[in-house]
């Protein structure tokens, strides 16, 4: 579905990435970990056309997105739920969710769609009316989703989903990535939380130092000595 071949980034005359490669399949939940600073949020934005490669190539679909603008990624079916979860504070819950829509004319599916929303995360449609930024971190969270949704991606990328939520919000917002891919739509993630990252996905590439270090099935990675030592925690 989703073919990262070789792309090399820069911010200025600075090296971020690597000639770093990564595939997703459809249907699959797939994660990028590895510390701060490693170039996954990089990854993500070249994908989305955010920062486009000085060298390599993105394919989707078979189509060549290395040079795509984010409006072209985004109508080809590419959704970002960006880190921070960037909504429009001062619009209602409802316009978020319109702007997530706004390249698409079927309005009696728009409707529909909205309305699964709310289905999905039920104080969202209580609130459709108030302002974004009076939300939670976590209903926040559940916004931005909606919001990623209401575009009817094919795949999802998501930057830091639990970034700066309340412990008891952060499970919460894995299950509702969970079931978004168990429902059919594919996932790229990035995840702080490494652990987690590893047992929700299908596979897993980390990065270190804008390369890809390693990378294969979750629970493969989470035997990897390497990976224990360095990201989750095992002194042993």
């Amino acid at each position: 579905m989703l073919e990262v071949e070789n792309i090399e980034c820069r911010y200025g005359k600075a090296n971020v990435l690597h000639k770093v490669s990564v595939d997703v399949k459809q249907g699959e939940l797939v994660t990028l970990i590895g510390a701060n600073g490693a170039g996954k949020s990089s990854t993500l934005r070249a994908i989305s056309g955010l920062l486009p490669p000085v060298s390599g190539r993105i394919s989707f679909l078979g189509e060549d997105i290395t040079n795509a603008s984010p409006r072209r990624i985004l109508e080809m079916g590419i959704a970002h739920c960006p880190e921070g979860r960037r909504i429009f504070p001062f619009m209602t819950v409802e316009e978020n969710l319109e702007i997530g829509a706004y390249r698409r004319n079927d309005r009696k599916q728009i409707a529909d769609d909205m309305d699964g929303v709310y289905h999905r995360f039920p104080v969202l449609g209580e609130r459709r009316g108030q302002a974004a930024g009076t939300l939670s971190g976590g209903e926040q969270q559940m916004l931005a989703i909606g919001r990623a949704l209401m575009s009817r991606p094919k795949l999802v990328i998501f930057d830091e989903p639990s970034l700066g939520l309340a412990p008891n919000n952060v499970q919460k917002t894995f299950d509702y990535i969970m079931e978004i891919n168990r429902q059919g739509t594919t996932v790229l993630m990035v995840e702080q939380n490494a652990y987690a990252a590893l047992e929700m996905c299908d596979r897993s590439f980390l990065l270190e130092s804008g390369q890809i270090a390693l990378h294969g099935r979750g629970e493969d990675l989470i035997r990897d000595q390497h990976v224990r030592r360095a990201y989750l925690g095992d002194e042993g």
